[in-house]
């Protein structure tokens, strides 16, 4: 009971997000391809470096939280939603970036 009580108070996380942010080579888009089953989130990353997967994907009511890793480096998000946009602030060490992700509607 208590599961699915938390599921119904989870946001809708599933399916395509994109958003942009500033990279050291100028603007880079990014897509991300959330999958919520109760708290557990699944999904990947799409960037101009590749498609990388995420881990410790969790869901809280409206926050979110995953991790990507790659071999140079480790970026911590951490999203509130609403709606369609999703605010999140990514985290790489001591620098944290701030980028509004939009729901694709296919």
């Amino acid at each position: 009971m208590f599961l699915m009580a938390v599921s119904a108070f989870a946001a809708d996380v599933t399916g395509k997000w994109k958003a942009s942010m500033q990279g050291p080579d100028g603007e880079m888009q990014l897509t991300f391809n959330l999958k919520a089953e109760g708290a557990k989130l699944t999904g990947s990353v799409e960037s101009p470096m590749g498609t990388m997967a995420i881990s410790e994907g969790k869901v809280d009511g409206d926050n979110v939280t995953f991790t990507v890793a790659t071999d140079q480096f480790t970026v911590v998000h951490k999203a509130t939603v609403s709606g369609d946009e999703m605010k999140m602030k990514a985290e790489i060490g001591d620098q944290t970036m701030e980028l509004t992700a939009k729901r694709v509607k296919e």
